[in-house]
């Protein structure tokens, strides 16, 4: 056994036991595909993981096939979709629809984007403690949701949010309390946005973001400059930026919404993965480019209208709270 898979092999069973709390004895259906190495490597340890479960493989079966394997799950079964990419089925959102029958749902995505070398990393950043997510994740949240100036100073730069930050989500691999039980992994994240647009004022370092294929484009620092909330300009940008600039500006303005504070220690600006689903979880800073984000409402901004979520992580020297350091040094100090 390679070294690769006995790392997925802990790790998975790790996740299933500790955050989706998985007993032997619960239900559970695994849809996979073979198209990509990760994909098998990941499918092979949820094998070892749930040895009793039911295993399809996607590319082998009709959609009505799979809906059919799932409509014969009961309440509180597990289901894990492992895919090289996307699981279709016609117009079935299939994550939201197993959310809606109360089935427990873990999935890996875009699994083929991954480059061999970068196999281990996605591996490590599946790894779950949570005696590390919880407590900082939970200590974040409280700040969060007590702070009213928040100061994101990256080299040469500063960032000033004012008027506090909308109620922080958890991404912890803790399901107490909430209706629906798993995600989307790697994990480890607590997201806001600013409550007023206006009070976010200044300028940041960009070192990557996601590309037109939405696969990571990593780059040397450059700076934005933020007005109102919205960018105004940016230095010594990549061209491929300016395009992804100029084609939200055809729709709406480039605001900046989501702050996201990740937490995942396997991932960051020196150990990357292409998928930026994944990457958004590296420990640091994202922000989100465009007016969409599907968690919080904003008086003018129409959820069926905004078109654009782009993903830019910072080049993040500190993080304060109302003058606190919550980050330095490339980890936080909560």
């Amino acid at each position: 056994m390679t070294d690769l898979q006995t790392s997925a092999n802990k790790n998975i069973a790790d996740t299933l036991t500790y955050a989706i709390e998985q007993k032997s004895t619960d239900g559970a259906l695994v849809i996979f595909d073979t198209q990509s190495p990760l994909t098998r490597i990941i499918t092979e340890a949820v094998r070892k993981a749930l040895p009793n479960a039911e295993f399809l493989d996607f590319d082998t079966l009709t959609p009505e096939e799979i809906l059919a394997a799932i409509e014969r799950r009961e309440k509180g079964d597990l289901v894990a979709l492992i895919q090289s990419m996307n699981f279709r089925l016609n117009e079935f959102r299939l994550r939201i629809e197993l959310f809606k029958r109360g089935l427990k749902t873990i999935e890996f995505v875009h699994l083929a984007r991954m480059s061999e070398d970068q196999y281990e990393t996605y591996i490590n950043a599946l790894a779950y403690d949570p005696n590390y997510y919880r407590p900082l994740g939970k200590k974040l949240q409280e700040k969060v949701n007590r702070v009213q100036t928040v100061t994101v100073r990256c080299p040469g730069t500063e960032l000033i949010y004012e008027g506090g930050m909308e109620e922080a989500k958890p991404n912890l691999g803790d399901y107490t309390g909430m209706t629906n039980i798993g995600g989307t992994f790697p994990i480890g994240e607590v997201f806001t946005e600013p409550k007023d647009f206006a009070g976010v004022n200044g300028s940041v370092r960009i070192f990557a973001f996601a590309g037109m294929d939405h696969c990571l484009r990593i780059f040397d620092p450059f700076m934005v400059h933020i007005e109102k909330g919205i960018i105004v300009s940016s230095d010594n940008a990549p061209q491929e930026f300016h395009e992804i600039l100029d084609l939200i500006r055809q729709d709406e303005e480039v605001m900046v919404r989501e702050f996201g504070m990740s937490l995942n220690p396997a991932m960051g600006k020196h150990a990357i993965v292409n998928d930026v689903t994944a990457f958004e979880r590296m420990l640091g800073l994202h922000m989100s480019l465009g007016a969409k984000h599907g968690v919080y409402n904003k008086p003018g901004i129409k959820r069926k209208t905004a078109r654009y979520h782009i993903d830019v992580f910072i080049d993040t020297e500190s993080i304060l709270f109302d003058g606190e350091v919550i980050y330095e040094y490339g980890d936080y100090r909560v």
